[in-house]
């Protein structure tokens, strides 16, 4: 083994799900050895024919005490990563890190009574890792996830998260979970119209969610597009809400690898 094969294991998919033709879930095998908090991510490598490795990073979309890994990717138009990444099928080989990285964790919040996830896109992947670990459930009396896309076809792994209320461990604690999905080029019933950074100010999130933002008891992820992070975080900044550093706890933790 070679000094850079040390810093990764050789994975192999097990299930490909094509969602539209630029989005797409995968699920590979899982090194034993391999540990993360849910809401981290790890950076996977795809090699291509001429030998040569490509990397990018994805959060975990599952939950840490699973056998596989699950990632959730958008096909980028000539993208190097991502055009290799889309021709794989199950059985072929993917390169994944030994080592988890990222800091969009529970433990960025010390106190907090009510648990806001704000995803769009390809976002939602450390949200739902985070809604099936324990210690979401546990220690948040509320937990609002918010994800949006442009068109209904385009929310992933709605099954799952329909379903995380019914899962064994979470009996006593399903009317806890509040989720809104919501669309930005379509009306669709049952979903909220407009963007994020829209339905946030006019008061309509806290609205379908029948809960106040309040830098008391808020606590807010936000991961996704990189102008409705900076918007947001604008807005929630308005609202006297700020990023939860070390040397000084916030109410607000985002993602930065994108």
């Amino acid at each position: 083994m070679t000094a850079s094969e040390e810093k990764f294991t050789r994975q192999h998919l097990l299930e490909v799900e094509t969602l539209t033709p630029s989005l797409f879930t995968l699920r590979t095998t899982r090194d034993p050895g391999f540990r993360f908090r849910a809401g981290q991510f790890a950076r996977l490598g795809v090699r291509k024919a001429s030998g040569s490795i490509v990397w990018r990073a994805y959060s975990m979309v599952s939950a840490p005490h699973d056998e596989f890994l699950d990632f959730f990717s958008i096909v980028v138009p000539g993208g190097e990563f991502t055009s290799e990444l889309s021709r794989l099928r199950p059985g072929d080989e993917l390169l994944v890190d030994r080592q988890a990285f990222g800091y969009l964790t529970l433990d960025r919040f010390p106190d907090g009574r009510d648990l806001w996830l704000l995803a769009t896109g390809t976002g939602v992947a450390p949200f739902v890792s985070i809604l099936q670990d324990f210690e979401a459930w546990e220690r948040f009396e509320r937990i609002v996830l918010v994800y949006s896309a442009r068109e209904a076809r385009e929310l992933a792994y709605q099954t799952l998260i329909g379903t995380l209320p019914e899962r064994d461990y979470l009996q006593d604690l399903r009317a806890r979970l509040t989720y809104l999905p919501v669309v930005t080029r379509e009306q669709v019933p049952g979903m909220l119209y407009g963007r994020i950074t829209t339905l946030l100010p006019s008061g309509e999130l806290e609205r379908a969610a029948d809960l106040k933002l309040t830098p008391e008891h808020s606590r807010v992820m936000l991961c996704g597009n990189p102008a409705m992070i900076e918007e947001t975080r604008h807005l929630l900044k308005a609202m006297d809400m700020n990023l939860s550093l070390t040397r000084r706890p916030g109410q607000v933790a985002v993602e930065n690898y994108w």
